[in-house]
């Protein structure tokens, strides 16, 4: 019988792909996927340590396969990501944990384990770029979505934002060869990989040998079989004319940016060290709805960052009001250790926090209703990716990446169809198939 795997992703798109990557080296060296850590033979936590909630969430999963370690010696309790590469000690705190290893090294994955059977615990943290990363783009993923795929093209950050531990368990920004990023995207389309997602801290700063993220754009979308690219996350600072005249003028390339402001107050994205300002940001949306007037925007955002007043947050309203998102991720300050921010008061009461985040949630909220009723009665493009996972309705997206319920039988599952959407709600919605051809153009 082979051996079992199962991999626990917390954090972002990064660290899927990460995990995928991870899987897909197990799936050669001839594991198989195990739905549960009780039926695996090696359990990897792939930890996220960019807020405080999932390196809480992490530390507690990890903390709860001690049980599991007593009652199976044998099993290998391994933990991955940005959590170790910042602080191994934590991790070592946990005598159940055989193999700790951070966000450079995993694609030696194969060579650790089989340390850990000669010598029992190992611990491999490098704090620097390694030649073995080179061959990342080589590793064919182990895809939780068989049409549906993340393509990681640059690596690490050089803004150091204050409140960000990013370039500090990431490392300095560093993008993949232009040939390898495509030469990956060719084997998952032949693998019937219809949409790829190009992946990077901030992406909008990819940048090898004087190629530059449109110029990817363009040689990643003649990938025959590939029917959409999106690409996340993009930096204000970075994002350009350049690219938006590709978002225009490629047809595979969606309508779609997560451009994140954190704070609409100049004083906070000061404090911040953003690098643009309020004025800045909202030109660069003016500047990409010239270029791409059905363009969907979403973006995060930070509230009670320290120092952050009434006036400041006031703000950051009506840079929404403004700039109008169909999605935001909103969160609450935390502070992140080794980070500027971390010496700054901590000066906002948690009430206020919260309270600041509830309003701007139900702006957004209510900008994405507004938004989405508009499309009532609409035929949209939608690649059906598979069957909700809360109903028997299938699930897909629209190229703009609005999630969409859509009444229908399983053949069309891996197909883009035409979808007249018949509900909405802010962030979802429904519709029924107008018909059941593939299509590869928006």
């Amino acid at each position: 019988m082979a051996k079992r795997f199962f991999i626990k992703t917390f954090g972002c798109q990064m660290n899927v792909n990460d995990s995928e990557k991870m899987a897909g080296l197990l799936r050669d060296m001839g594991y198989e996927k195990a739905q549960t850590p009780e039926e695996a033979d090696i359990v990897i936590v792939n930890t996220c340590s960019v807020r405080a909630k999932p390196d809480n969430k992490a530390y507690s999963f990890i903390g709860n396969l001690k049980r599991l370690k007593k009652r199976r010696p044998d099993l290998v309790v391994a933990v991955a990501g940005c959590v170790p590469q910042k602080e191994k000690e934590q991790i070592l705190r946990f005598p159940h944990v055989d193999l700790v290893f951070g966000t450079f090294n995993f694609v030696k994955l194969p060579q650790l384990l089989e340390r850990v059977k000669r010598e029992g615990r190992v611990v491999e943290i490098l704090n620097r770029k390694i030649p073995e990363e080179e061959k990342l783009p080589l590793v064919d993923s182990y895809l939780e979505n068989p049409f549906v795929a993340y393509v990681t093209v640059q690596r690490g950050c050089n803004r150091f934002c204050t409140y960000c531990i990013v370039p500090f368990t990431r490392g300095r920004e560093r993008s993949v060869a232009p040939h390898l990023v495509v030469e990956e995207v060719k084997r998952l389309a032949e693998r019937g990989v219809k949409e790829v997602h190009l992946l990077g801290q901030n992406v909008d700063f990819y940048g090898y040998q004087g190629t530059d993220l449109a110029d990817l754009l363009y040689m990643v979308s003649e990938v025959e079989g590939v029917e959409r690219v999106r690409f996340t996350t993009s930096h204000p600072a970075g994002f350009s004319e350049r690219i938006a005249r590709a978002i225009r003028d490629i047809p595979k390339v969606c309508p779609y940016v997560h451009l994140p402001p954190q704070s609409g107050s100049n004083r906070v994205l000061e404090r911040m060290n953003r690098g643009y300002t309020r004025e800045e940001y909202i030109e660069k949306v003016q500047m990409l709805r010239e270029f791409v007037p059905n363009v969907a925007l979403s973006g995060d955002f930070i509230v009670g960052f320290p120092g952050e007043t009434e006036e400041d947050f006031e703000q950051t309203l009506s840079l929404v009001e403004e700039c109008v998102f169909d999605q935001a991720f909103v969160f609450e300050y935390s502070p992140r250790p080794f980070t500027k921010a971390a010496t700054f008061k901590d000066d906002v009461p948690k009430e206020v926090k919260n309270r600041r985040l509830q309003t701007l949630q139900e702006l957004v909220k209510k900008q994405a209703l507004e938004r989405n009723l508009e499309r009532v009665g609409k035929v949209e493009e939608v690649l059906i990716e598979g069957f909700s996972p809360k109903g028997s309705e299938l699930y897909g997206r629209t190229a703009d990446n609005k999630p969409v319920a859509v009444e229908g039988s399983e053949e069309l599952i891996g197909k883009t169809v035409e979808v007249e959407i018949t509900q909405a709600s802010p962030f979802f919605l429904k519709g029924k198939p107008v018909t059941t051809g593939v299509r590869s153009k928006r």
